[in-house]
């Protein structure tokens, strides 16, 4: 099979980006036509190239759009194309993509990042190419016209460079806590600094709850209500079910009985103040289940200790 990554969120070469989670790929999928270099057929001319194939198993994983190429074996261009693919002749896919939306938010903006984010675009057609200018050959449509930037045809493709661009880094620069003086490359370190810290927080974060599980399991199994060898099953069941549910199950749990619980329920609400306060049929409980008890009576009874 054919597998290839059609696109990621990666900067490329022209210094934007397009944020896979936000392609729309369901009109796609309803015709997922493969292209010869994005080449759409046109009635009465000599060079009319048809689909070349399709793609199958278009998914997502992660950041990347992944697809398998299948060629049609009854065209003749299509097998010759397939032929150069296989040989490794011909190794990259390009996706025509149509702009939705974009974003020039700081957050967003990767090092190394000069322009805006298409944060949402519809996947129109994947394309074979032979040579890509840039990691993620691209096809953009934009007002009705096409950008074919592995082509090198940089015509309005203005809209993804990051408008009035002394103002708007001065923005960013107050935005991210920096002098509006701040260099690119402060800035972009400024970014990448908020980054590591965030993920430092929610390392914590996620340390802090895992041991308020591990302490709450450890509580309740102390408590008698489970064997030591469940208690990383119920780590685990409150790492993905969250606390409260972990503490509402473990609250429904009742702490095993005491034999002597059911041998004399009510002793332990019985005072005595010396042995021989205690009735001879409960002496040899008293004894036996509560033993200090047993020895402070025997003191005050002889003034011995046992």
């Amino acid at each position: 099979m054919n597998e290839v990554v059609i696109s990621t969120s990666a900067v490329n070469s022209y210094g934007f980006r397009v944020l896979t989670e936000g392609i729309d790929t369901s009109q796609y999928e309803r015709n997922p036509i493969l292209l010869w270099m994005h080449n759409r057929p046109m009635r009465g001319t000599k060079d009319e190239v048809l689909p070349i194939g399709r793609v199958e198993n278009l998914r997502k994983e992660g950041d990347k759009l992944i697809g398998s190429l299948v060629f049609d074996s009854a065209d003749d261009f299509a097998k010759q194309i397939e032929s150069k693919w296989q040989n490794g002749i011909i190794k990259m896919v390009s996706a025509g993509l149509e702009v939705i939306s974009t974003d020039e938010s700081p957050e967003l903006m990767l090092p190394g990042q000069t322009g805006t984010t298409i944060t949402k675009s519809k996947l129109k057609e994947v394309s074979v190419v032979d040579i890509g200018a840039n990691d993620e050959a691209l096809a953009l449509y934009h007002k009705g016209e096409m950008l074919l930037l592995s082509d090198g045809n940089h015509k309005n493709i203005d809209f993804l460079t990051i408008k009035n661009s002394q103002t708007q880094m001065k923005k960013i620069a107050i935005q991210l806590g920096l002098a509006e003086g701040a260099t690119e490359s402060e800035i972009l370190a400024q970014v990448v600094g908020i980054q590591n810290e965030n993920k430092t927080l929610k390392d914590a974060a996620e340390k802090a709850r895992k041991e308020a599980i591990v302490n709450l399991v450890t509580t309740a199994q102390e408590a008698g209500k489970f064997g030591a060898d469940k208690k990383d099953h119920f780590v685990k069941l409150g790492m993905v079910a969250g606390f409260e549910t972990l503490k509402t199950t473990l609250e429904c749990m009742h702490t095993p009985s005491k034999p002597s619980d059911f041998i004399n329920p009510n002793s332990g609400d019985k005072k005595w103040e010396t042995l021989s306060d205690v009735p001879t049929e409960e002496l040899a409980n008293l004894k036996e289940n509560n033993p200090q008890e047993y020895a402070r009576l025997y003191q005050k009874e002889y003034g011995i200790a046992l």
